[in-house]
């Protein structure tokens, strides 16, 4: 995934909102991912639209490490969020069982799927423009 230039860029993560209607974030590369970089990202992520619900693709391969308080606060329970749906790209199967084991511990609110890649996850999140 190509970061663009008017991207938002914060302390592990580029954030912009697709041509078409979707919203994208990358992680930068060996990002140690905490609550305060959740709660860092998600403010820019919903400063795309105000009034407007929309889906999200998180190309999470940059990942090294997450803190389960910025897991928890992902998954959207209990907190307002503009985003009606994520598709994540992951970069192997190991990161596949990774992933759905903590989508199974957090329980996104809102419909959450893995993919090995992007054309897939775009595909699937046009569903719920």
């Amino acid at each position: 995934m190509e970061v663009p230039k008017n991207a938002i860029e914060v302390t592990c993560y580029w954030t912009w909102m697709g041509e078409d209607g979707i919203a994208r974030t990358k992680v930068k590369p060996n990002s140690e991912i905490t609550l305060n970089h959740a709660i860092e990202n998600s403010k820019a992520v919903n400063s795309l639209y105000r009034d407007k619900k929309f889906p999200i693709l998180i190309d999470s391969r940059g990942i090294r490490s997450m803190t389960r308080d910025a897991r928890e606060f992902f998954s959207t329970r209990g907190r307002e969020t503009n985003t009606c749906a994520f598709g994540i790209i992951i970069k192997s199967p190991i990161s596949r069982a990774v992933g759905n084991f903590f989508l199974g511990i957090n329980k996104p609110a809102v419909p959450t799927r893995l993919f090995d890649n992007e054309e897939n996850a775009v595909e699937w999140l046009k569903h719920h423009l």
